[in-house]
């Protein structure tokens, strides 16, 4: 098939929800040649075939030969819609969650790996869990049901719905999921605190990404922090892990708009000492102060 051999390189970002994989993949699309997805995240193409799991941790034995021609024959049509650039850009977060299964899929891929402070995740997660950056226009939910496999629309609108009727009617004041599955989410109590949540949500993330990551090889990681308060810098890593010649100019207005604004928000209110204990390790491993 035609899919079989690329003639673009899938470059795939990797970091937990609410991280700066937007900005990331956004500053990079500002670049001639790059390109991605009209959509936020495309975690039902990715799940295609695989919907019956319960979570978003696939290994590499779920990318069996028909999971990996769909999503290879998605990511060529997208390629072709969007000018036949160079690189296809995609920043689902779940696949911090399954990085074997996307190398199954994408030999050739090339991982970017971004990492923020996980107290400043925290902040900004409970947010989305309680549903208060929800973007309620039209185009983007008809994007996501554009880029949802027709036989698979069902299922999703109807955990749509749940998640957003345990928002308005349950007794949480979150919605029942958002975000990355993992697999120890079923060894929470029904009435774990949602600071508890978002935290083992984030640590799971990203620990299994470095982990993943590690035994692969050949990926970039960068902090959120560096890429707001240095962008030039980091975009210009970027590119010469790509070994992408990008004249300064070019990587100058591609990080026109990226500021520094958000960093540190999380930390102006102190979580804690109990999320400190749980979160403490998992920042010193990311060179984050626990």
């Amino acid at each position: 098939m035609i899919e079989d051999l690329l003639e673009f390189t899938p470059v795939i970002i990797i970091g937990a929800g609410r991280s700066g994989t937007n900005i990331l993949r956004d500053t990079l699309c500002n670049i001639d040649g790059f390109t991605t997805w009209n959509c936020d995240e495309i975690n039902p193409i990715w799940r295609h075939g695989n919907l019956g799991a319960k979570y978003d941790e696939f290994d590499a034995t779920m990318a069996t030969p028909s999971v990996k021609r769909f999503i290879r024959h998605a990511f060529h049509q997208q390629w072709q819609r969007s000018g036949k650039p160079n690189y296809i850009v995609e920043k689902t977060c779940a696949n911090s969650l399954r990085i074997p299964f996307i190398a199954q899929v994408f030999p050739e891929a090339k991982f970017l790996f971004i990492v923020r402070d996980g107290i400043d995740v925290l902040a900004s997660a409970k947010k989305r869990w309680r549903g208060e950056m929800e973007m309620q226009s039209w185009p983007y939910y008809w994007a996501k049901i554009r880029h949802t496999p027709i036989l698979d629309l069902p299922i999703y609108g109807v955990r749509f719905m749940s998640a957003r009727a345990q928002l308005l009617f349950g007794n949480k004041g979150h919605m029942s999921f958002w975000g990355p599955q993992f697999a120890d989410m079923e060894n929470l109590d029904k009435d774990t605190p949602l600071d508890e949540l978002c935290v083992r949500q984030w640590r799971a993330c990203v620990e299994k990404a470095q982990d993943d990551l590690e035994v692969l090889g050949g990926y970039h990681r960068l902090k959120y922090e560096d890429l707001t308060a240095q962008p030039q810098q980091e975009i210009s890593n970027i590119m010469h892990y790509l070994g992408e010649d990008i004249a300064k100019e070019s990587v100058e207005q591609a990080c026109a708009s990226v500021h520094h604004s958000s960093v540190g928000k999380g930390r102006g209110n102190r979580p804690s000492e109990a999320i400190m204990q749980l979160i403490g390790p998992t920042l010193e491993r990311f060179g984050y102060e626990g």
